[in-house]
């Protein structure tokens, strides 16, 4: 009778059991079904919105490629985070407490990655303002090349030598950037030193006509030519004139070597610093030497 009696109990209990999971299964089965077809969904939105979102970026002038990249992915993450949130909250789980940790965790994060999110929102400046894009030779504070990409985090650059730099994005948002490469046109002057003796009317005639000979030179503003200063051994005749950026050192390094050749020509020296020595020697007193500073002809 003991035996018949436990084996009644274990049934009931297993009945007992059954029923619950059967109650559980029909009282939880809508919310399953539903979360998985919210998952469904939020995927789905939440890809449709990230293409919007680069696709409207895309139709506003100025925007970034990388910029609309990152944006994009920002509302897919967020549209993803809100989907697992709603559905927890089916589940009955406190959303509440599940924001708060990741709130928490996000400071943490933000806390140890502080130099990177720096960058990252030093990048998204970067490529929203536009002080230099891809292609342009610029200087910030020492960090000087071609730009040759602009990414979240660093910008990569090519030095006039061919050397590979990148630079955190940080360190180019916190100078000042001289763009090399903006403007379509640039100045240039080119001073060269001529000696007292000299004609400097000519030498300026000389400069003028090989400034305004080269068809690179802008006609407006027209070039000009002046003595720029009077240094210890040579007066500076400096030429003036606009050209296209492109062409702004192929014409300086072209006018420079006609000046020496034109100056050669016409007799006009381009002098060096040049000790001359004097000594001057008396009936009781030992040499000594005078030194003194004189221009020669080069």
């Amino acid at each position: 009778m003991d035996f018949d009696a436990a084996e009644n109990n274990i049934l009931t209990t297993a009945e007992a059991a059954w029923l619950q999971v059967q109650e559980f299964a029909v009282s939880y089965a809508l919310s399953i079904l539903g979360a998985i077809i919210l998952i469904l969904v939020g995927f789905i939105a939440a890809g449709i919105l990230a293409r919007w979102t680069r696709a409207a970026l895309g139709r506003l002038p100025g925007v970034d490629e990388t910029l609309r990249r990152f944006l994009s992915k920002i509302v897919r993450y967020a549209v993803l985070i809100l989907v697992g949130v709603t559905v927890l909250a089916q589940f009955g789980v406190q959303t509440a407490s599940i924001i708060a940790a990741l709130g928490a965790v996000g400071l943490a994060i933000g806390l140890a990655l502080q130099g990177t999110l720096q960058n990252i929102a030093a990048g998204i400046m970067l490529l929203a303002l536009k002080p230099f894009r891809v292609g342009e030779y610029i200087d910030a504070g020492g960090i000087a090349g071609t730009v040759e990409e602009i990414g979240l985090f660093a910008t990569e650059l090519q030095s006039a030598d061919g050397v590979y730099v990148m630079a955190p994005n940080s360190e180019l948002w916190n100078k000042a950037v001289t763009n090399y490469s903006r403007n379509a046109l640039r100045r240039n002057d080119i001073a060269i030193g001529i000696g007292y003796e000299d004609d400097i009317d000519l030498a300026q005639e000389l400069l003028l006509k090989l400034a305004q000979g080269d068809q690179r030179v802008l006609a407006v503003p027209a070039p000009e030519t002046f003595v720029g200063a009077l240094g210890d051994s040579a007066v500076m005749v400096t030429v003036r004139y606009w050209t296209a950026t492109t062409d702004y050192w192929a014409v300086r390094f072209d006018i420079t070597k006609a000046a020496k050749q034109a100056f050669d020509a016409n007799g006009i020296s381009i002098p060096f610093p040049q000790r001359q020595i004097h000594f001057v020697q008396g009936e009781d007193t030992p040499p000594r030497a005078n030194t003194s500073q004189k221009a020669a002809a080069g």
